[in-house]
């Protein structure tokens, strides 16, 4: 992750070198985790649970929330081992390196995941009257396998060709060299083009398409075109913003670095930065979702109406126990 961190580790333990992390890192890493952690984890436990009971409801694109709720959790969740790390203190080799390919496996599983969902709105509004066993809850479930089994096994394939997977725990694939070498520079390249690249050329092309067909449209009130647009084009700008730096610089630093060691110092910056900024998505998405989606708001107003149910039961118990308290004493 930290392309500054390197293993002074004994034994099985990852520490960092102080002199080598840079004041940027120290001092925005523990601040924008810790804020991203307190924002995030709320915002996608809601929405795994609104996701859940859409599920239940019959909805196929809820599948695919939460599989994506899930991808951003466990993204979220590895935060303080980053958080850590950027403090300087040491963590195992082993949940360091798990840690890092869970954040890879977020990055390039929310892009399937999500243009998945661009996917499934452009079959239901672009060919409404076609397609309908792609929309249903059972292909969806089969969809959000393939893009989950898919993305690890490229991951297993690139990590083995690196040598990486050979060396899992002793390697600390969250403490990366600079400049890149060879064989890091091609994994980078690979996933620039496949976890990235294609996926926002798909999204871009449904979004472009959803659009046209809804102003086409007669059938669909202005509101409900509305509506549809602002979701869509608001997951793909959180894409954009999230992704488009950190892959941007990934490609330069993929192309210049094993050339250069001048570039990998020049581009170091803007690595930490980019870096930070992607968690954005995982923070975005659940929050985006859940203030547009009609049904999302549905759910939440039912989980609110319960929490008052609850509360007001609660308080009852407790004034009916004072109440036999104060008699059994008369």
């Amino acid at each position: 992750m930290d392309a500054s961190l390197q293993n002074t580790s004994i034994s099985n333990l990852c520490t960092v070198n102080s002199s080598l992390v840079s004041p940027l890192e120290y001092s925005m890493y523990p601040a924008a985790y810790s804020l991203f952690f307190i924002v995030g984890f709320p915002a996608n436990c809601l929405s795994l649970y609104v996701a859940w009971m859409l599920m239940r409801n019959g909805s196929n694109m809820a599948v695919y929330l939460v599989s994506l709720s899930i991808s951003d959790l466990l993204y979220i969740v590895s935060l303080p081992v980053w958080i850590e790390l950027s403090l300087r203190r040491p963590v195992g080799c082993g949940l360091c390196s798990v840690t890092a390919v869970v954040m890879n496996n977020s990055f390039y599983v929310g892009s399937g995941l999500l243009c998945c969902i661009s996917v499934d709105r452009y079959l239901a509004v672009v060919y409404p009257l076609h397609f309908h066993w792609v929309r249903e809850v059972r292909t969806a479930a089969v969809v959000c396998v393939a893009v989950w089994t898919l993305e690890i096994v490229i991951h297993i394939i690139l990590l083995s060709h690196t040598g990486a997977l050979q060396a899992f725990s002793s390697s600390t694939l969250c403490m990366e060299k600079i400049p890149m070498s060879h064989e890091t520079a091609h994994l980078a390249l690979t996933r620039v083009i496949l976890g990235f690249f294609v996926p926002f050329v798909i999204m871009s092309f449904c979004f472009q398409q959803i659009m046209y067909s809804l102003k086409r449209s007669t059938s669909i009130v202005a509101e409900e075109r509305r509506k549809v647009g602002r979701l869509l084009l608001l997951l793909l700008l959180a894409y954009v913003v999230a992704f488009v730096p950190y892959q941007t610089v990934m490609l330069l630093r993929a192309v210049l670095e094993p050339r250069t060691d001048t570039s990998a110092f020049q581009l170091k910056a803007a690595y930490l930065v980019t870096v930070a900024t992607t968690t954005l998505n995982s923070v975005l998405d659940p929050i985006i979702y859940c203030l547009i989606s009609e049904s999302a708001q549905g759910e939440i107003k039912k989980l609110i109406e319960k929490g008052r149910q609850v509360c007001k039961w609660r308080r009852k118990s407790e004034v009916s126990n004072q109440i036999q308290s104060v008699s059994q004493q008369l």
